[in-house]
C-alpha cells in the first residue's frame, strides 16, 4: 500500500498493477489484536475500509459482492433455514442473508470483533440487519466453530473471508471442507470467495479439487465484476452434498419479494459460464 496526500494506491501483489482512489480525509485508524483497520472518505467511491492496507470494502462497489456471495447459495438450497457465515465481519453478506423469509437463524462468526465494530460506525447501511433477532454475532475462530458444530447444523456455509494468507489460510483447506461437509444437512450448500479467475486461477483450481476431496457432490465457480479487488473480476466457488450447484430455485429467483441491485435470475444463470482458461491447462 502506497498513500500520498489525495490519493490511496493497493499494489497488487506480482502481478505488476494497482489500484488506486482519490481519498479526501483519512477517519479512522487503529491497530486490533489482529490486524490494522484504516477509514478513509473517497471522492467517488464513498468510504472505504483497508485492513492491513488491502481494500476490503467500498460503498460504492460491494453490493456486487455480498449479493453475490449470499443468493446464488440460498436460491440453490431447496428450503434455506439455518446459515452460517465465516468472516464477513462488515456484516454485508448477514444483511443479504436476512432477505430471505425462510431463514430462521443466521450465525456469523467473525474472529475480528472491530471489523464489525468498525463497520456499524462507518457502514451503518451494512450493519442495518444486525440487531435482526434472527442474526446470532459471535466473535472467534471460524475454523474451530465449524470443527465443532454439530453433524447437520446447517442448510448454507457462506465463507466470506479475507485473502488466503495468515489466519485465513486454514478457510481454503480440505480439512476445513470435510468439516463444512459434516456441518451441513443433507442438502447443503456452501460458498466461499475465491479470488480473481484471472490472477489466481490455479486456486480456484485448488479449491475446486478441495471440495470434490471433501465429499461434495457437485462443485462450480461464479464468476462476477468488483473493480476495487485485485484485477477488477472475482469469484466465488459453491459446492453442494446432494444436488448440482448449478441447478437453483429458477422461480423463486425471477419472482424475489425483496431489493438487490446487482443479483437477478439471469446473473445468477449466467454467473457459472466459465472462461475457456479455466476449462482448459
Amino acid at each position: 500500500m502506497a498513500l500520498d496526500k489525495t490519493w490511496y494506491t493497493e499494489e497488487w501483489a506480482g502481478q505488476g498493477s494497482a489500484i488506486s482512489l482519490k481519498i479526501k480525509d483519512k477517519v479512522h485508524d487503529e491497530k486490533s489484536p489482529y490486524q490494522r483497520i484504516e477509514i478513509y472518505e473517497t471522492e467517488t467511491f464513498g468510504t472505504l475500509m483497508t485492513l492491513d492496507g488491502l481494500v476490503m470494502v467500498t460503498d460504492r462497489d460491494n453490493f456486487v459482492y455480498h449479493e453475490m456471495m449470499s443468493h446464488p447459495a440460498l436460491f440453490t438450497h431447496p428450503d434455506p433455514k439455518q446459515v452460517l457465515v465465516i468472516g464477513g465481519g462488515d456484516c454485508g453478506t448477514l444483511h443479504e442473508v436476512l432477505k430471505h423469509k425462510s431463514v430462521e437463524l443466521v450465525e456469523q462468526v467473525e474472529l475480528d470483533e472491530r471489523v464489525t465494530r468498525v463497520s456499524e460506525k462507518f457502514f451503518p447501511e451494512l450493519c442495518e440487519s444486525n440487531n435482526d433477532p434472527r442474526a446470532k454475532l459471535h466473535f472467534a475462530d471460524g475454523i474451530k466453530w465449524v470443527a465443532e458444530a454439530k453433524p447437520g447444523t446447517y442448510d448454507v456455509i457462506i465463507i466470506d473471508s479475507t485473502d488466503p494468507v495468515g489466519p485465513a489460510a486454514g478457510l481454503f483447506s480440505e480439512a476445513f471442507y470435510k468439516n463444512c461437509f459434516r456441518a451441513l444437512r443433507p442438502q447443503g450448500v456452501v460458498v466461499g470467495q475465491s479470488e480473481s479467475p484471472l490472477f489466481h486461477a490455479e486456486l480456484i483450481r485448488s479449491v475446486q479439487k478441495s471440495f470434490k476431496a471433501a465429499g461434495f457432490r457437485d462443485v462450480a465457480t461464479l464468476f462476477f465484476p468488483q473493480c476495487t479487488y485485485p484485477s477488477g473480476w472475482w469469484s466465488a466457488t459453491m459446492a453442494s452434498k446432494s444436488e448440482s450447484v448449478t441447478t437453483f430455485r429458477a422461480k423463486a429467483s425471477a419472482t424475489k419479494t425483496f431489493a438487490t441491485r446487482y443479483y437477478n435470475h439471469d446473473i445468477h444463470a449466467a454467473a457459472f459460464a466459465s472462461p475457456e482458461f479455466l476449462r482448459t491447462r
